[in-house]
């Protein structure tokens, strides 16, 4: 696997400061077999702005998709959810949050060996980047399916709320669907279940009493207001 990174930097910017990112990601990339292959660099009237692509492969025919859900599956989340969502909250309300308090917010981790060990698991995929409702809205989209949440079963982090979870965004975790009887743990990894794909479209909660009602996706989109 290889990645680029398009850098541009405020001329006031401290030099140890671009030197401790370009550390963390040289780190990273080491980690999980990424070479830094190339990108660009540029100043920035204010602000940092960073863009990285990230180049991979996968087996011929091995991709998990967003499109493959199928009635009556079950739904799957990796980790914890709602770190990221209860963590922006905090900063926004002027709290000092040291980094090494949140971990899943300021250095989340790829979930690569589950994602491999999935390949033939799971139906469909997608990373939770937008929150967990609107990331579960892009499969039943592309899968024509609608979605039931057991509201009681989501992971819910540390210091945060189940609206955390589901409307948050920068979990970086996976979300799936499979007919298989998924393992509690995979790489290391949590997993736990938290719903089922239905029929009729659209997506519910469900809470702790079996009663549901209608969840919309509420999480970040990228060209709304």
């Amino acid at each position: 696997m290889a990645c680029f990174l398009s850098l541009a930097l405020p001329p006031e910017l401290p030099q140890r400061w671009v030197d401790g990112f370009y550390q963390g990601l040289l780190r990273m990339a080491d980690r999980y077999g990424v070479s830094l292959a190339g990108g660009d660099t540029a100043q920035s009237p204010a602000g940092v702005l960073a863009d990285i692509m990230v180049l991979g492969s996968v087996p011929r025919g091995k991709a998990i998709l967003r499109s493959g859900a199928q009635v009556g599956e079950r739904l799957y989340v990796t980790g914890l959810l709602g770190s990221g969502g209860s963590t922006v909250r905090r900063l926004y309300a002027g709290e000092k949050v040291r980094p090494q308090s949140v971990p899943h917010y300021f250095a989340p981790q790829p979930r690569l060996g589950v994602g491999q060990k999935l390949r033939n698991q799971a139906s469909s995929m997608i990373d939770i980047s937008d929150g967990l409702s609107t990331d579960l809205s892009h499969i039943c989209e592309e899968s024509e399916v609608g979605a039931v949440i057991f509201g009681a079963e989501v992971p819910i982090a540390d210091n945060s709320t189940l609206d955390d979870a589901l409307y948050g965004g920068d979990d970086y975790e996976l979300l799936f669907t499979s007919s298989k009887r998924i393992p509690k743990e995979i790489a290391g990894v949590a997993v736990t279940e938290i719903g089922e794909i239905v029929k009729r479209p659209g997506m519910w909660l469900q809470d702790e009493r079996g009663k549901t009602k209608r969840l919309k996706a509420k999480g970040w989109e990228h060209f709304s207001q």
